[in-house]
């Protein structure tokens, strides 16, 4: 039919939809050539300069109604097509912002045809059908590449190939008596009950609320982080402000309930208590107060220790059931100093660090680690790194030596060896380290062997020199038996935030597995401090390849184009790229690890090791003080406004050059979205004996994350960050939330494949762990939720189990 020939009526029709579809692909294209243009210059790819020019042609056809307007879209589609899968060939998630919403304007583009000038019947359905065979093509080869098998390289060790000893005092099964199940920190149960075969039935049996939720004040800075104990017929717990719980184990009702009264002024960065430890005093008869005791370390630099039987206050402890760690430190700001992690409790004596506050001031209170008895609380010993002389309390008008690395996270312990384990932090400042000194050089980002009849180190072994990364040691160091050439060395694996593992043998810190220095990147803002080289585990790593530009994300080619910009402006160099300040630098792993303080779990009689782990970078700017200071960026106690929201996001490193800015994740401001393409997290099982990868897979669900921070509901396994632990069990199954995505998991530690999941009502940053009373076994998880992961904040402890009978 010709124009002369429409009815008066259809040339009057005014194709707005058309017009509307028209101007979006002007605009896109206008964004796309000029952001390409930019690219292009920087030395990135030349696909985004004529793709934006062709959408910008596109679009004023089709304003003008011409069929030639539909032709170029469908052309640069083509072409889109062709560059992407030469980019990145059948990965999906790479896909994704190169393809969807490109194959979204198509479909909108072939739904408006009608509203292009009349061309002959048989060319629109000729359009129709290749569109229709492109689509297809897309779409099949998304889902074929998104269900695609997991990884799997080897066949997973049999139960039984091996055995290992526990030096601690108390086993798990029945019980779960310490933080990582003993102070072995392997997070592993005897226990079998609960099998792949019939994880599926599990119900919850009880749900308990700690009733600590954040007062407006504290609003965006709770991380409830515990995992419970388990001794005889009770749990005990501790909330996020520390107020100590005992539960009946059967039915999760409260025994009884001590609040020590943190204020909310003493939140550091997140208020969060990741555990207790429970103790029994060898010479106090059973039937006396406090016999069995709870020790708990608080936000505001306390050690309490509580009857176990009635929470109570031992008075015999220190003063009235509590020591303030604080002794000898000087001036300390509410919230510089906290204690989130339990302590760990050998041969009699308390041993525990602290947090300092990240990123405030070069002069910040001491990491110094301190002992204490355990029955009467008084100090033991302390261990200044610099002032090794100190072994106590400072003289009269002196304090520990301000600044030093500190440890924020759990310690593991051999109780026959007489040895704790250490994993030590950065010095107060995390990303400058011209004027730390000789011992803070030797001792930071390391773990320490301490004597614990002594208070003085037996070794170390450092795992980066002269930190600049914020990669202190988060990981409890796990306890295992490990079987060498010359028999079985007591041993223990370090897992690290740059996402290596380590094996040394225990008694000596001597590598078991290899470790190699090699060259890593040079300059920055300090190049005369950087290490020419760093120590690289040969035994196992969880850290991937080197991001590429073409690793960059986002929802669309837009925000994909402008990670991709962001990318090509930043320093980057690889693996350790120096920090600098005249442009943002790209640190990958980020300081999410890797490991983080949620460790491993291993299972001692397969000699299996499970990791879950974090796969982001972060987009780093060290800020020129004078900047800083316009900014108003100042240490706690000199407030610059509201806390909380990301860790080194304007932290002012007072007394330093610079202040540090972290985009952690390196997420674009407006959509949300990290700019690595996923995964973001993953699970792993790891044969000890070799190192070797038994199977890998992306760990967390879209169904909480999307663009804007909308929700999108999608059941795919995208691999969210995620902290918190694992749990084994001889049951063959893998106990695990932690992930953003609100789920906590069952998964057969065979095939990795998840057999079981239920919807928390709040985030699961915690280690569950797993007990059985009556011949029925438990799994307990606090959810909690975290400001940090951005996950729903809740008080709810609930516990599973199968049905009864």
């Amino acid at each position: 039919m010709s124009d002369e020939t429409v009815p008066v009526p259809e040339r009057r029709r005014r194709p707005w939809a058309l017009w509307i579809l028209a101007a979006v692909l002007v605009l896109i294209g206008l964004v796309l050539a000029i952001g390409g243009g930019w690219l292009l210059a920087l030395g990135g790819s030349a696909y985004y300069l004529p793709a934006g020019l062709g959408l910008i042609i596109s679009g004023g056809l089709m304003a003008m109604r011409r069929w030639s307007g539909f032709w170029v879209y469908a052309a640069v589609f083509v072409a889109t097509l062709l560059w992407a899968f030469w980019e990145v060939g059948m990965d999906g998630w790479a896909l994704v912002p190169r393809l969807v919403g490109p194959l979204v304007l198509l479909l909108i583009a072939v739904a408006l045809t009608p509203m292009l000038r009349p061309v002959r019947l048989h060319a629109s359905g000729a359009v129709a059908g290749v569109v229709v065979l492109i689509v297809a093509a897309v779409l099949v080869g998304v889902v074929v590449v998104q269900n695609a098998p997991e990884r799997q390289l080897a066949n997973l060790p049999p139960p039984g190939r091996m055995e290992m000893s526990d030096p601690s005092l108390r086993d798990t099964g029945a019980d779960w008596p310490a933080y990582g199940g003993t102070y072995a920190a392997r997070r592993w149960s005897p226990l079998d009950q609960i099998t792949p075969a019939n994880v599926d039935g599990l119900e919850r049996a009880w749900v308990y609320h700690t009733r600590d939720l954040p007062s407006e004040a504290a609003e965006g800075s709770y991380g409830a982080e515990t995992t419970p104990l388990k001794i005889g017929d009770t749990l005990y717990l501790c909330s996020a402000k520390n107020i100590l719980i005992a539960l009946d184990a059967e039915s999760g009702e409260e025994r009884w309930r001590h609040d020590p009264g943190v204020e909310d002024r003493f939140i550091p960065y997140t208020a969060a208590c990741r555990g207790v430890s429970y103790f029994e005093a060898p010479d106090v008869p059973a039937a006396e107060i406090c016999a069995t005791r709870i020790i708990e370390g608080t936000l505001d630099g306390r050690i309490l220790a509580v009857d176990a039987r009635t929470g109570a206050p031992c008075t015999g402890f220190g003063e009235n059931g509590a020591v303030d760690i604080k002794q000898g430190m000087g001036p300390v700001v509410p919230g510089m100093v906290s204690i989130t992690s339990p302590p760990v409790i050998v041969q009699g004596v308390i041993v525990t660090g602290h947090q300092v506050l990240d990123g405030q001031k070069r002069s910040a209170p001491s990491g110094v680690i301190q002992a204490y008895d355990a029955v009467t609380g008084e100090l033991r010993w302390a261990w200044d790194m610099v002032r090794p002389d100190i072994t106590g309390l400072p003289p009269e008008g002196e304090t520990y030596t301000r600044g030093t690395p500190n440890m924020w996270t759990t310690a593991s312990g051999d109780e026959e060896l007489g040895l704790v384990y250490l994993p030590m932090g950065n010095s107060a400042v995390d990303y400058w380290s011209s004027d730390r000194s000789e011992a803070e050089n030797r001792y930071s980002t390391s773990l320490v062997a301490i004597d614990v009849n002594t208070g003085r180190p037996a070794w170390s072994f450092q795992t980066v020199h002269k930190d600049v990364w914020d990669y202190d040691l988060g990981s409890q160091a796990t306890l295992v038996d490990f079987p060498t050439g010359e028999g079985t060395v007591p041993a223990l694996i370090l897992p690290s935030k740059q996402g290596d593992m380590y094996v040394l043998d225990r008694r000596t810190g001597r590598p078991i597995t290899g470790v190699e220095e090699r060259p890593v990147p040079q300059g920055g803002v300090e190049p005369d401090e950087r290490s020419a080289t760093q120590p690289f585990s040969l035994y196992h790593t969880l850290r991937r390849e080197d991001l590429t530009e073409a690793k960059m994300w986002g929802m669309s080619p837009i925000d994909q184009m402008i990670c991709r910009i962001q990318y090509r402006q930043a320093s980057y160099k690889g693996f350790y790229t120096p920090p600098t300040t005249d442009t943002h630098w790209v640190e990958y792993p980020g300081y999410n690890g890797g490991s983080d303080w949620g460790g491993i779990a291993v299972d001692p009689s397969r000699g299996v090791i499970i990791a879950n782990y974090n796969d982001m970078p972060n987009h780093n700017r060290l800020v020129p003080r004078e900047e800083a200071e316009r900014l108003g960026w100042a240490p706690r106690s000199e407030e610059r406004g509201e806390f909380g929201g990301q860790e080194g996001a304007g932290d002012p490193q007072a007394g330093t050059p610079y202040a540090i800015n972290v985009n952690a994740g390196w997420r674009l401001p407006v959509t949300l979205l990290l700019c690595k393409e996923p995964p973001y997290g993953g699970i792993r099982a790891i044969d000890m004996e070799t190192g070797e990868t038994l199977w890998d897979r992306p760990f967390g669900e879209a169904r909480t994350n999307g663009p804007f921070g909308i929700p999108s509901m999608l059941p795919v396994d995208i691999g969210t960050p995620n902290n918190g632990g694992a749990v084994v069990t001889a049951g063959g199954l893998v106990f695990i939330a932690a992930a953003t995505d609100n789920l906590i998991r069952a998964i057969d530690i065979e095939t990795g494949e998840t057999v079981w999941s239920d919807v928390l009502p709040a985030g699961g940053q915690a280690t569950p762990m797993t007990y059985e009373i009556d011949g029925r076994q438990y799994l307990v998880i606090m959810a909690g939720g975290h400001h940090f992961m951005e996950t729903p904040i809740g008080d709810e402890l609930i516990a599973y189990a199968l049905p009864q009978g």
